[in-house]
């Protein structure tokens, strides 16, 4: 891997491509720290830091700490990521949207546009919702009118959230990888020093100076411990997949012999990547962040036990145990839209066809009906096998975060975000200099 790395310098095409990614990479980290006019950042970060649990942990990790600091790309690329869920969900319901899908590269350029448009609705709506909020809280600078501030904060959101769009966009064409994952992966990795040194200071150094150097030194050796079984265990997910064998039959074309080969279709383990984890997340915790942005917190009532119920910083709580039915929702929410985001990228229907087009089968199974029955179930074998392995993952850190009180942003979600974007942009940057490579042995 480094070795790629290094040669990667050596090709002009990708030392400027990599050299690009970092420039927009250290523009955005700027910009997470310009903060938007109007709000008084001293009154919302009091506020920030009162928050029972981490009901916005979760969403101030994906914006790199720019919620907490109230900045301009506060909102970040959260809208283009909902955006670009809600236009693949729509594309089975709507057939103008399904019609675009199939159209090849014209019909994916007239999706990017309405995804843009939406991302930019999005945005609109969230940042009027959190300037309602930041007025009901009392949060906005009272020296100015609140109309124009309210004007201001909306404006300066949405304006930031798109910008941040057009940069993920260009980092796509200039730079390396996937631009929106990259802003995505950055921001996550922008939280973990924090994170790794709060851990240090709660666990590690609190042990040292009340003399307590052995648990001390136990605490350091479970804490490696855990993010290493994390990681290996995100990179066999990441990595594991089902081969399935297929083998197409001899035709004669002329006077040769064509066809013959055996190939497979690959089923990834975790097929559904990280979209199942999202989905469930953020279902449970949008009840919950609009409740905190209006200030109502329930209290002792029905209504306050199930938003305490939905928060994950209560969860695997030995003190009140109850609230851990949460984390079986959430458990169940994660299985189920594991196998309903691979339903809509997978259609063993469709597969079985094309394979019955092209003459191939799959060896011991019939052609037609057999095969679409064989692949759904072994389909729906793996896609629980990866919603489990998905389960497991981000379900270590709420553990220890509940058990132990290590409130941390990163977690089994954020992992498989960075194992993933990584892998994927190294792959990208071999490929690139694999193509450059036969380009100067031909010419």
């Amino acid at each position: 891997m480094f070795q790629s790395v290094r040669n990667a310098f050596k090709i002009k095409d990708v030392r400027d491509r990599i050299l690009f990614t970092f420039v927009m990479l250290i523009f955005i980290r700027v910009g997470c720290q310009l903060p938007i006019p109007g709000v008084n950042r001293e009154y919302f970060s009091q506020w920030f830091s009162n928050l029972t649990g981490d009901t916005f942990t979760f969403f101030n990790a994906f914006t790199g700490g720019s919620f907490e600091n109230m900045s301009i790309f506060a909102l970040n690329i959260t809208p283009y990521i909902t955006s670009s869920i809600i236009i693949e969900l729509l594309t089975i319901a709507i057939p103008y949207l399904e019609e675009k899908q199939r159209d090849g590269e014209e019909g994916r350029k007239v999706l990017i546009s309405i995804t843009r448009y939406v991302t930019v609705g999005l945005a609109l709506i969230e940042s009027a919702a959190m300037a309602i909020g930041f007025y009901n809280q009392g949060i906005f600078d009272g020296t100015m009118n609140p109309w124009l501030t309210g004007f201001m904060i909306v404006t300066g959101l949405t304006a930031g959230s798109a910008l941040l769009m057009w940069i993920g966009e260009q980092i796509t064409e200039n730079g390396v990888g996937n631009g929106i994952s990259i802003v995505l992966v950055i921001n996550i990795i922008s939280r973990m020093p924090s994170d790794l040194w709060s851990l240090f200071n709660m666990f590690v150094k609190s042990n040292f100076d009340s003399g307590k150097a052995l648990m001390g030194v136990v605490a350091a050796v479970v804490i490696i411990a855990i993010i290493l079984a994390t990681v290996v265990l995100t990179l066999i997910l990441n990595g594991a997949e089902r081969r399935i064998p297929v083998q197409y039959a001899k035709k004669v074309a002329g006077r040769k012999m064509i066809g013959g080969n055996s190939t497979n279709i690959p089923l990834k383990v975790n097929t559904g990547g990280v979209i199942p984890i999202i989905f469930a997340s953020s279902l449970m915790q949008f009840p919950i962040v609009i409740c905190q942005l209006f200030g109502i917190n329930g209290g002792d009532s029905l209504g306050g036990m199930v938003l305490r119920m939905l928060n994950s910083g209560n969860w695997c709580n030995p003190a009140q145990p109850v609230y851990t039915i949460g984390l079986l929702v959430y458990i169940v929410l994660v299985i189920f839209f594991a196998y309903f985001y691979t339903s809509i990228t997978f259609n063993p229907l469709e597969v079985s066809d094309n394979l019955k087009k092209q003459g191939g089968f799959i060896p011991g199974i019939r052609p037609g009906k057999p095969t679409n029955e064989y692949l759904t179930n072994i389909l729906n074998y793996v896609i629980f096998i990866g919603a489990v392995g998905l389960v497991i993952v981000a379900v270590i850190p709420i553990f220890f975060n509940g058990v132990f009180g290590a409130d941390v942003s990163f977690g089994g979600t954020s992992l498989i975000i960075i194992v993933g974007v990584i892998l994927e942009t190294l792959n990208q940057v071999e490929s690139r200099m694999l193509v450059r490579s036969y380009k100067g042995f031909l010419g």
